[in-house]
């Protein structure tokens, strides 16, 4: 593989990598930043993005010479100390970064067209919370995640290191009008399944052994507030996670974790 030496962080060919803090700036350049071996690893070994660069530091370009070998050759990669990577403002980098290209966004009526599960999230801005739903959502089988307007960018850093790349795998597609693409979502074949802890409501459990149609769309909403009282009323169904003590609730991917879990396990006749 093609490897270039840079030294410092006044080195202009870092210049692309000063603005890796800037989400907004990033998204106008068509770009999204991979972080850390395993996610720049899997973007790489997907093929379905363009990589427009490397920065790697010694270790981590060892552990990745199979990978950054499958690149086109025409792909810069930088070698760089690790104290360089100052220049990305960030530490959490582990020695190595990329800068990819972000594919076009996915019409709803794609990501509607093969799911029998759909994660809808309204309101959900943390980057932690969207990469780890789209993190369970892999893991746990859903086919794909629609988001309200004002859901945090999937392809922004944080959300793609904390999906552990699962954001590159699971089809996902932002809804323009809202709650109105919630029709579109039941028109498609879906029942819409309000997940909240407010009453009126069946416990999860219950709701996954009685009978159920093929294609289920699991709606969450933002922490604290939930989902507001539009979404609530136009849904199928409402469903809740029991809890104990003084507890009213718990992080909203662990509930779409656990709501993932329960849905299939019952699937699966556990």
């Amino acid at each position: 593989m093609p490897v270039t030496d840079v030294r410092g962080v006044d080195d202009p060919r870092l210049a692309p990598y000063r603005d890796v803090p800037d989400a907004e700036l990033m998204h106008a350049r068509g770009l999204f930043v991979a972080e850390g071996r395993l996610v720049v690893r899997r973007v790489i070994e997907d093929g379905r993005f363009r990589v427009r660069s490397v920065l790697v530091n010694e270790a981590a370009a060892r552990d990745l010479a199979p990978v950054l070998d499958a690149l086109p050759p025409a792909t810069p990669i930088f070698l760089c100390q690790t104290a360089d990577f100052a220049v990305t403002g960030h530490d959490l980098h582990r020695g190595c970064l990329a800068l990819v290209e972000r594919p076009p966004a996915t019409p709803i009526s794609s990501v509607l067209a093969s799911p029998t599960t759909l994660v809808v999230l309204e309101g959900v801005t943390d980057p932690d919370n969207v990469g780890s739903v789209f993190r369970n959502a892999a893991a746990l089988g859903a086919g794909g995640v629609l988001l309200s307007p004002t859901c945090c960018d999937p392809f922004y850093r944080k959300a793609v290191r904390t999906s552990m790349g699962a954001v590159l795998r699971v089809p996902f597609a932002r809804a323009a009008e809202w709650p109105a693409a919630l029709m579109d979502v039941r028109a498609a074949g879906f029942t819409l399944v309000a997940l909240t802890p407010r009453q009126p409501s069946e416990t999860l459990e219950r709701y996954a052994a009685g009978p159920r149609s093929s294609r289920l769309a699991l709606i969450v909403g933002t922490e604290g507030e939930g989902l507001t009282p539009a979404v609530e009323s136009a849904a199928d169904r409402r469903v809740s996670i029991p809890m104990q003590g003084n507890v009213d609730s718990v992080n909203l991917a662990v509930a779409v974790g656990i709501a993932l879990f329960t849905l299939r396990a019952r699937d699966n006749g556990s």
